[in-house]
């Protein structure tokens, strides 16, 4: 799905550069991945950092995995080669507003390595930062928000993260929150923490 088939394109670089654009929101540009299971906490995390930041006069976007699937997303299924097209696709949003020097969150299971990997690879050194939120499959089961864990189980949804089909942890995230043992405001408190020591709620 990736193979470039326009022909007779150039790039054209901007005259405002991201830096420009840093300068202006008081803010480095920045790709924070929310990875984990399904239950794990991906999405109320995000939008709880995002509040933050926004409290806090930061501009934000939060991009969720089943939002980006009604739309740009809406014709790809759940197939190893469906799954990668979709990390593909969200990279490139997200790098954009990376560019523009937005703070762009993701909320994706993303289930495998080489995937958030290939995403990281387009983000210069120490901008795209990956946050596992582990959590138990047992205690994403017994959430089960979306009752879907029910589903899988009665064998409804093929190729479901956890039950049918594999999660890869992060080898080594630059954060780590145990969602299964801490509340939404501690994992909150670690992400923003980390933003703010790494120097991204201010100007470069």
């Amino acid at each position: 799905m990736t193979e470039q088939k326009a022909t007779n394109i150039t790039w054209h670089d901007a005259v405002i550069s991201r830096e420009d654009r840093e300068r202006l929101l008081k803010q480095k540009g920045a790709v924070i991945w929310f990875t984990g299971l399904s239950g794990s906490g991906k999405s109320t995390l995000a939008h709880e950092v995002e509040s933050r930041l926004h409290s806090q006069n930061h501009l934000t976007v939060v991009l969720d995995g089943d939002n980006i699937r009604h739309g740009l997303n809406k014709n790809l299924g759940f197939s190893p080669e469906d799954r990668e097209e979709n990390i593909r696709r969200i990279g490139e949003v997200a790098r954009l507003f990376f560019d523009a020097g937005v703070i762009a969150m993701t909320a994706f299971i993303s289930p495998y390595r080489k995937d958030r990997g290939k995403v990281r690879g387009l983000l210069p050194e120490g901008r795209f930062i990956e946050v596992f939120c582990a959590c138990s499959l047992d205690v994403c089961e017994e959430r089960d928000t979306k009752g879907l864990y029910k589903k899988a189980r009665a064998g409804e949804i093929r190729e479901f993260t956890g039950i049918s089909a594999p999660y890869e942890e992060p080898s080594n995230p630059e954060i780590r929150v145990d969602t299964d043992r801490l509340s939404v405001g501690d994992c909150a408190d670690a992400v923003i923490g980390y933003l703010r020591d790494q120097g991204f709620l201010k100007a470069s």
